[in-house]
């Protein structure tokens, strides 16, 4: 049995609804997560009981503002203006790691986030999971034609991340969440996972790391998955997508269970929690977190568009 997709509009006005529905479980997934870190709210997580007060999001959601708000402009990557959004909206305190948040400084300055992106890391570039964490939103807006999102994830991935990992991360995240529109979340794992796998362009530990979940869809504890693959421990691309795929690829339609079963692993949580829910909420209506979740959430930016609608 193969799951019937149907043709996502290409209309501006319904590919933006689309990742602002994507963007919204992607910044309740991240600043939920967060709240995690805090170390009283750990028995919380593991009796599945939500955390007090309201929950802020981290330079996930704030990058993954960018990514909308450019495509929204402009209808695709504009790197100079996604590089110069990036830089513009960068809140040191919403949780950059210290490579990211020198280079900002210095695009902020006037240097050329070419050359900054290409050096880091002594040239090899990062591969951090920061172009995977922010690019749901960009791979809804493209569901009329995954392989674009593809194309276009290697373009936002690049403005930060060069590492071919990193881009590879980017890649994956952006397909699953072409994938999760375009069936309205109602796909079996193992076909967005093997949907994923296809549109990827050349092989990397990314795709390793997705061949191995792809193995462990029966399994239900996220430990033991990540045990296998990673949870974000290490923050890089190849230790957080697979997982994070491997849990909204199984819950698809359900961000509820997609955040729980993200959260119980661990690891680098709001990152995680932001893919997945990405991925989930891309699905639209069916797999939009809970309203009171999202009355708990800080509001994203006023400079963010607003639904066509």
């Amino acid at each position: 049995m193969t799951t019937t997709t149907h043709d996502p509009s290409s209309d501006p006005g319904a590919r933006l609804d689309r990742a602002l529905a994507s963007l919204t479980g992607l910044t309740v997934g991240d600043a939920l997560g967060s709240q995690f870190f805090v170390p009283a709210n750990g028995p919380l997580l593991h009796g599945g009981e939500l955390p007090p007060g309201r929950w802020g999001w981290t330079d996930d959601t704030e990058m993954a503002c960018s990514v909308v708000a450019v495509l929204a402009a402009h209808g695709a990557v504009d790197q100079d203006e996604l590089a110069a959004a990036f830089a513009r909206h960068h809140d040191f305190d919403r949780g950059y790691g210290p490579a990211v948040n020198r280079m900002l400084r210095l695009v902020r300055e006037g240097g050329d986030w070419r050359q900054l992106s290409a050096a880091l890391f002594d040239g090899q570039g990062s591969w951090g999971n920061g172009a995977a964490m922010r690019v749901a939103p960009l791979g809804a807006w493209f569901a009329d034609d995954p392989e674009r999102a593809v194309r276009e994830a290697t373009l936002s991935a690049v403005v930060t991340h060069r590492h071919p990992e990193g881009v590879a991360g980017a890649q994956a995240v952006a397909a699953a969440a072409a994938l999760s529109a375009r069936t309205a979340g109602a796909h079996r794992p193992e076909e967005l996972i093997d949907g994923v796998l296809a549109l990827l362009p050349a092989r990397s530990m990314v795709t390793l790391g997705l061949e191995r979940v792809r193995t462990l869809l029966d399994y239900e504890d996220p430990a033991t998955v990540a045990a296998v693959v990673g949870c974000g421990r290490r923050s890089t691309a190849q230790d957080t997508v697979p997982f994070a795929l491997w849990s909204a690829a199984r819950a698809a339609g359900d961000f509820r269970t997609a955040f729980w079963t993200t959260a119980r692993a661990g690891g680098d949580v709001d990152t995680t929690c932001a893919v997945a829910g990405g991925v989930v909420a891309a699905a639209g209506p069916p797999g939009a977190p809970p309203a009171d979740w999202l009355a708990r959430t800080e509001p994203v930016p006023r400079w963010v568009p607003a639904p066509v609608g």
